[in-house]
């Protein structure tokens, strides 16, 4: 059954160069493979993450994908400096405190990818 078997996550862009950059340049992951300028395979690690292009790029309103990090403050403040802007949310049971959204056992963070894909850190 699939519950034995990895899992891929997917996102829909709308520039595959655009994305490449971001990715890879801003958030520290590395291609593996692509197919073209159609679609890239990235690792983050142990798992992949495949952008495809598509004309629906960036109409998720969902967070897609989500990172577990050891020091969000840290991974926030190193993603600001390559230009991340976060994104802040009124949740309820969550603080926002600076770019964290503080609960009681847990903090998280949100900002998008360039067409917009919602992304989060989280710390546990």
């Amino acid at each position: 059954m699939l519950g034995t078997r990895n899992a891929v996550a997917n996102l829909a862009v709308s520039d595959i160069d655009r994305a490449r950059e971001f990715y890879i340049e801003t958030l520290g992951l590395s291609q593996v493979d692509n197919e073209g300028d159609q679609l890239i395979v990235l690792k983050s690690g142990d798992s992949a993450l495949s952008v495809y292009r598509s004309d629906h790029a960036g109409t998720n309103k969902a967070t897609a994908v989500t990172w577990a990090v050891d020091d969000i403050a840290d991974e926030v403040d190193t993603l600001r400096r390559k230009g991340v802007t976060f994104e802040h949310y009124d949740m309820p049971g969550l603080e926002l405190q600076g770019d964290v959204h503080v609960g009681d056992h847990m903090k998280i963070a949100w900002f998008k990818d360039p067409d917009g894909n919602i992304l989060n850190i989280v710390e546990e």
